[in-house]
């Protein structure tokens, strides 16, 4: 009797506001006086009879109110967000053996209700999830928001307010955003809606709130669902969830079973989603698990394949890299995408662009690839296409005649041929710049305070020819010193940093030369390879030694070495340099020693995902401390793969070779932690 009640209450607040429109906005009553009355103190007694009374309620809503600006608030707890996955297999992975909610993933803007003794105090956009703004005014124009509830205990409750797509598609045609253009989706539009300074015209743009979490309050209820349900009594319109058994673990079947129920309700009941939530149901155990700066760690959030963006291409820049290549960048008209502006994505290469025949003007789809990386995906003007006449003639930076060089990619013998644009000129500015710049890099040489703006003055005022001159640099002491940022202090900053930097590894220095496709990993494996010696390494390829015999070393890759140290310039560079340096030995664990503590002396081992408390490199760091080699790829030869959050097509790859899956926590505890 207690829902029936709610959900006639609820009527009659769409019904009376429905007329009201009708009445006053379009000079069209659709009910007479009488009616409309009766309807009204139907709705008033109902409001007293369940202490339950909308913010949008024309018992309530006698004007609609505007505010001047909006107020920042804080928020106690934050609102973070939750880590995203497209792999149904990671989400079975997070799922376990534990209680968990499926819900819908509504496509908005996230809001904070706070109720002090059943009135509704405030209401707040999630901002930066540390940092909000007040949007209470505009509660009276958005649908769902209780005003007064039965509840006297203070109560946080967060949800979505959205637009539902047949709203927006009406909407569209008439409203612009701050840009003067249409509205390119309803995420935008009801996040707009929710932060305007007139709740009359929030009213206007159909806005609806769906809660989805109670984040202080009932505390006597130790499941999260138990507390929607109870949200639902007060008389909210709850955001759709189901709920696993306890103790059992979900099939993949079972597990898109339900996702597709949930999109489906969506479509049908015209809820904008963009994916589903995974989260434990048992509070204390969600509490558990705690957070990140970004995210809480008790649900993930499941993607849908990747959004596409409408854009158009407004032209290609050509950046000349450290290796020769000029690499084509597309510029396109700004887009949002995940909460970010993206006005620009790699195009690869010439077949990339020859293959989506794009030319500047067309519209073009775009998207973030996993989530993080802006992708051109499709043309929609194709025809017309000419890449001669996009190809530049001359490097852009040197004016160097350019050259199409072809590759294959992939090793197997249906793989195809790959174009690139080139300037073979070693002397090109830009590129010269770029080699630099990698040279002194973090995972490089690690010289703190030479910046590429930097590095750019000193190159062009002729005082760094190559590496050697960096560490030459006090001869300029007085001049540099002179320059614009700089005094006394910076300068001794920055000499400290390139003394500091004398004191390098072998994977340092070897990263440094830049050999192409010599990277951590494989500098790694060198190093654990030739212990730690260059002059043995050196030597190894003057004997023409067989790199692909190493875990992950292909062809190509030894043949990059072995060319590398065939150019007289490279070799004057790698035994010039070293007189300078004070190479680190590595402390390399005894095999015999470490065979009695672990299993995994002189295994391979490769990580995917993220195992906390770690970086990537610090967990290959803590594999090679065992004895074993840290893997980059998964092949054949790998023994184990550590599977962590977010894990990677690498363990769809193990999973088809058979090879051992460890979590994180199975690894430490073989490992003796």
């Amino acid at each position: 009797m207690a829902q029936e009640k709610l959900e006639q209450l609820c009527s009659l607040v769409e019904t009376l506001n429905h007329h009201r429109e009708l009445y006053y906005n379009q000079n069209a009553p659709s009910v007479s006086d009488e009616a409309y009355d009766r309807l009204f103190d139907e709705l008033t007694q109902l409001e007293q009879e369940t202490g339950i009374v909308m913010a949008n309620s024309p018992t309530q809503t006698v004007g609609y109110p505007a505010v001047s600006r909006l107020e920042k608030t804080t928020h106690p707890i934050p609102l973070l967000s939750l880590d995203k996955t497209k792999s149904s297999g990671e989400l079975l992975r997070f799922m376990g053996d534990q209680q968990v909610m499926l819900m819908l993933k509504l496509d908005g803007l996230t809001v904070k209700l706070t109720y002090e003794d059943g009135t509704l105090l405030e209401a707040a956009t999630r901002g930066d999830g540390e940092e909000g703004e007040i949007v209470t005014h505009n509660v009276c124009g958005i649908s769902g928001i209780p005003q007064q509830i039965p509840c006297r205990e203070r109560l946080v409750v967060t949800g979505e307010a959205f637009i539902c797509p047949s709203d927006f598609e009406l909407l569209r045609a008439t409203l612009k955003d701050s840009s003067g253009n249409p509205y390119k989706n309803g995420r935008n539009l009801a996040a707009g809606s929710v932060r305007l300074f007139s709740a009359a015209d929030c009213w206007e743009r159909k806005v609806r709130f769906m809660p989805f979490g109670v984040i202080e309050g009932m505390e006597e209820l130790s499941k999260k669902s138990l507390k929607l349900k109870k949200l639902k009594e007060m008389g909210f319109q709850v955001c759709r969830y189901m709920v696993t058994k306890e103790n059992r673990t979900l099939t993949a079947g079972e597990l898109e079973g339900g996702i597709r129920q949930l999109q489906q309700f969506a479509a049908q009941q015209d809820i904008p989603i963009d994916g589903i939530v995974v989260s434990y149901n048992d509070i204390p155990y969600s509490r558990s698990c705690g957070r990140t700066g970004h995210h809480y760690k008790d649900g993930l959030a499941f993607k849908f394949e990747d959004d596409l963006h409408e854009s158009r291409l407004r032209q290609i820049d050509w950046q000349p890299t450290r290796s020769g290549e000029i690499a084509p960048v597309a510029v396109f008209e700004t887009v949002e995408i995940d909460g970010c502006e993206v006005s620009r994505a790699s195009l690869h290469n010439l077949s990339f662009i020859e293959e989506l025949e794009l030319m500047p003007g067309n519209r073009i789809l775009v998207s973030k690839r996993n989530m993080i990386i802006p992708h051109v995906e499709e043309n929609l003007d194709r025809g017309g296409f000419s890449l001669e006449s996009l190809i530049p003639p001359v490097c852009p930076c040197c004016g160097f005649p350019t050259h199409i060089h072809e590759s294959q990619a992939g090793a197997d013998g249906s793989a195809r041929k790959i174009k690139t644009l080139f300037c073979d000129n070693p002397a090109c500015e830009t590129r010269r710049l770029r080699q630099f710049v990698h040279f002194v890099s973090q995972k490089a040489m690690n010289i703190e305070g030479l910046s590429e703006a930097t590095l750019e003055k000193l190159i062009g005022r002729g005082w760094i020819h190559d590496y050697m001159d960096i560490y030459r640099l006090d001869a300029h002491r007085t001049e540099i010193m002179q320059m614009e940022g700089f005094g006394e202090k910076s300068w001794q900053r920055l000499w400290n940093a390139i003394q500091n930097s004398r004191n390098t590894t072998f994977e340092r220095y070897l990263i440094a030369m830049d050999i192409p496709m010599v990277g951590n990993t494989a500098s790694r494996a060198l190093c654990q390879q030739f212990h730690g010696s260059l002059d043995v390494f050196e030597d190894a390829v003057h004997h023409h030694y067989d790199f692909t015999q190493l875990p992950d070393f292909g062809k190509t890759l030894h043949n990059h070495i072995h060319e590398w140290f065939y150019d007289e310039e490279n070799l004057y560079v790698w035994e010039e340099l070293q007189k300078m340096m004070n190479i680190q030995k590595p402390a390399l664990p005894e095999p015999a020693a470490e065979a009695g503590s672990n299993p995994f002396v002189g295994l391979t081992i490769v990580v995917t995902g993220k195992v906390e408390p770690y970086t990537r490199s610090g967990i290959n760091e803590k594999i090679e401390s065992l004895g074993a080699y840290a893997g980059s790829a998964v092949s054949s030869k790998t023994d184990y793969l550590i599977c962590g959050e977010k894990a990677g097509s690498k363990l769809a790859k193990a999973r088809a070779l058979g090879i051992k899956v460890l979590t994180p926590a199975q690894f430490f505890h073989m490992a003796g932690e």
